[in-house]
């Protein structure tokens, strides 16, 4: 699918870069280019897989795939983090599972565009990234609607844009082995500037909620650390999810209320109460958050973020020392000092925080926490500012 317009990403520094890279890998030029962004989640977390609301939105980096169309009839994938490795896939016959790892969740894609029907052609593509590695802002998924739209534009296959989100979830179950939701998808495919995506889990329904004005803008900061718990966390996160939902004798926890949960607590026990009582009430927070915005309430916005660390931390069991410090530093600073609210997103551990801040003062908040967690934690943290961006686009390279 080529993009009408010129898209920021696909003329941008990055860009040339980007062409550079591959030069340098293939030796010739590229061809086609296909950026998808990162996403971070304002509010709403972990409630994606348990048919909740979500708000998240693009970011202004993302993920890069260049590409040039080969004759032979063989895909070559490289990635310009990790030189010297390559996936080799016979493009005319089923794509399975291989190696490198990292090339599963191009596979996957490519797997699921040929069951959409698209005849891919032999190509080299070299993947580069301008995102945050194992910071929660979803390299996954961009990588994979990276891909995707590669697919398309090397196919002519043109994708509804809630059918690539799926597809690209279905390569994320099938061949990366997480059983993420709906979310990161969907909002790298749909994201639009300007806007955050509200999206209803259950139905797959979106809407996209304006942030109105150029006074606030969102601070990514990236604790540089992402805990060993994470590989099995999530998962049983989720597990523990389906399991309370079983005991409520409904089909997702989206279905109840944080009174029913409450009522329920004998049958729950204190863990499965706790991660039901998250999930209920952050799906409240995030409507909440919905109306906040479209009244250009930033004080409850930042509010509704502050309760929603509280519950991820404390009934969701997902944060930890790092971000926790993060949001105690953003908080200790507080409206007086330009911000409105700040919390862990993405599926915790680690990872980034994302803070609502007075647009004009990002630079020196992100200065003044990131000093604070340095003194605490010796770690150097890093940091961007964005506002919602354009989801995915690819073009032919003239």
């Amino acid at each position: 699918m080529t993009s009408a317009a010129p898209h920021a990403q696909l003329v941008s520094t990055p860009l040339r870069e980007v062409l550079e890279a591959f030069r340098g890998s293939f030796g010739v030029e590229a061809t086609e280019v296909a950026y998808a962004p990162g996403r971070v989640n304002l509010i709403g977390e972990h409630t994606d897989y348990n048919g909740g609301f979500v708000l998240p939105m693009a970011i202004d980096r993302g993920i890069y795939l260049a590409a040039r169309r080969r004759e032979d009839g063989v895909g070559r994938i490289r990635s310009a983090q990790f030189p010297g490795e390559e996936a080799r896939v016979e493009v005319a016959q089923e794509v399975v599972r291989g190696e490198p790892s990292w090339s599963n969740y191009v596979r996957g894609v490519m797997a699921g565009a040929q069951a959409a029907g698209a005849r891919l052609p032999g190509f080299d593509a070299l993947i580069f990234s301008t995102l945050p590695v194992g910071g929660g802002v979803s390299s996954s998924a961009a990588l994979e609607v990276a891909a995707a739209t590669l697919c398309e534009q090397l196919s002519g296959l043109t994708l509804a844009p809630e059918a690539k989100a799926l597809l690209c979830q279905r390569a994320e179950h099938d061949f990366a082995g997480t059983p993420c939701g709906i979310m990161d998808q969907f909002a790298v495919v749909l994201g639009k500037a300007g806007y955050l995506l509200l999206i209803d889990c259950q139905s797959q329904a979106t809407r996209q909620v304006a942030m109105p004005g150029e006074e606030v803008a969102v601070l990514v900061i990236n604790t540089m650390v992402k805990h060993a718990l994470n590989d099995g966390g999530y998962r049983q996160r989720r597990e523990d999810c389906e399991e309370a939902a079983r005991l409520l004798g409904v089909a997702y926890l989206r279905e109840v209320s944080p009174e029913q949960v409450a009522a329920a607590s004998g049958r729950l026990g204190p863990q499965l109460e706790r991660r039901a009582r998250h999930v209920t009430t952050e799906n409240g927070r995030t409507l909440a958050a919905v109306e906040a915005l479209e009244r250009g309430d930033w004080r409850e916005v930042g509010r509704l973020m502050v309760a929603s660390h509280g519950s991820l931390r404390d009934d969701f069991e997902v944060s930890c020392a790092e971000l926790d410090a993060v949001v105690a530093a953003a908080e200790a600073l507080g409206e007086a000092g330009g911000v409105y609210g700040c919390r862990m997103t993405g599926g915790g551990f680690g990872g980034c925080c994302v803070a609502l801040v007075e647009a004009g003062r990002a630079e020196e908040i992100a200065a003044q926490v990131k000093a604070v967690y340095f003194r605490e934690t010796g770690i150097a943290a890093t940091s961007f500012v964005t506002r919602p961006s354009d989801g995915a686009v690819a073009r032919r390279l003239d």
